[in-house]
């Protein structure tokens, strides 16, 4: 089995701090392995602490009154969620979803705010990590929300390239097997849009396809999308 510090060492909150205070933050952490597609959040659940993804990805999304899903934000390994007293990561009132089989690491809140209150510098980062995450939520759900399919799909792939991808030849391989029910639940669209639109994508080069993989010229497709 791996070494927790290792793993805590990948997570961006954390990755500058000294090895005295890995270990302190260690003593209180908590592991669990969680299967794909397991929804680990409501909107109606309230949890306190953080979470750290350590292997695997989440999606987070919300359901429409029309019951359609839209996500507003993908996590991959390094990433950080949830809600303590003093602040929250923008993870309240969504769904959370595996989409991968993932490896979470826990803490209560109650020790989080312990360890801050003697490392005011983390805390810095914290709040620069907050604001990153915010934007980039509000940015994909406003996109997910307003586009096209093909203007939905185009950005939903540029996101997962820039956090799964894997350069290929000139292309960024997204490491993450995904099926196009997947995706199409992922933008509010039927599997059959999402199919006829990677496939008109895959005509114009923007992006490559294979078995349960898609690669994504990120330069195209920016200007695509922003011109």
């Amino acid at each position: 089995m791996m070494n927790k510090l290792w793993y805590l060492s990948q997570i961006k909150l954390f990755d500058k701090l000294s090895p005295e205070d890995m270990e302190e933050i260690d003593k209180g952490t908590r592991h669990a392995k969680i299967r794909k597609h397991t929804i680990i959040q409501t909107p109606e659940m309230v949890r306190d602490g953080l979470f750290f993804v350590k292997e695997g990805a989440l999606r987070l999304y919300i359901v429409n009154s029309e019951g359609k899903q839209f996500t507003v934000g993908i996590l991959g390994k390094g990433s950080t969620f949830g809600e303590i007293d003093s602040f929250s990561l923008g993870t309240h009132g969504v769904y959370i979803e595996t989409i991968d089989d993932t490896l979470l690491c826990s803490m209560s809140g109650e020790q989080f705010e312990k360890f801050l209150s003697t490392r005011p510098h983390i805390m810095k980062r914290v709040m620069r990590i907050l604001s990153d995450q915010l934007n980039e939520k509000n940015e994909m759900l406003e996109k997910l929300a307003l586009g096209t399919v093909r203007e939905k799909l185009l950005f939903l792939l540029l996101n997962l390239s820039a956090e799964f991808g894997v350069l290929e030849d000139g292309y960024h391989r997204i490491d993450l097997p995904l099926t196009h029910q997947e995706i199409g639940n992922m933008i509010g669209a039927t599997r059959e849009s999402v199919t006829a639109a990677i496939n008109e994508l895959a005509k114009e080069e923007l992006i490559r396809t294979g078995r349960k993989t898609i690669s994504v010229h990120r330069e195209r497709v920016k200007e695509q999308l922003f011109g």
